[in-house]
């Protein structure tokens, strides 16, 4: 199933490279639930004098629900994966009880 990934970025202009990055980050995520309809990566740079000012939040749509994570942090490849890394934990969580209901 392919999944389709939204990236977005407020207060600056996104690379190209970042944007390979995160796709392929959550394509990753695949392998924890094989249901994920979409993804919705938002990128927004604080306007603050301290350096952990990069904000990554992702929304992963699957059918029946929704999770939200966001983290912020002094890159967003680092942002993006401690995001991943909730998302992953959740999404096992979500297939755990979804196999519980079937035995």
């Amino acid at each position: 199933m392919c999944m389709k990934v939204n990236v977005q970025s407020v207060n600056f202009n996104i690379d190209k490279s970042l944007v390979e990055f995160i796709n392929i980050k959550i394509e990753s995520l695949d392998k924890y639930y094989d249901k994920i309809i979409e993804a919705e990566v938002y990128l927004k740079l604080q306007n603050t004098s301290d350096k952990v000012n990069k904000i990554a939040e992702i929304k992963l749509l699957i059918p029946g629900d929704e999770f939200i994570v966001k983290k912020q942090c002094k890159t967003f490849e680092e942002a993006v994966d401690l995001t991943l890394v909730t998302l992953k934990r959740l999404l096992q969580k979500k297939k755990e009880k979804q196999r519980a209901h079937q035995l």
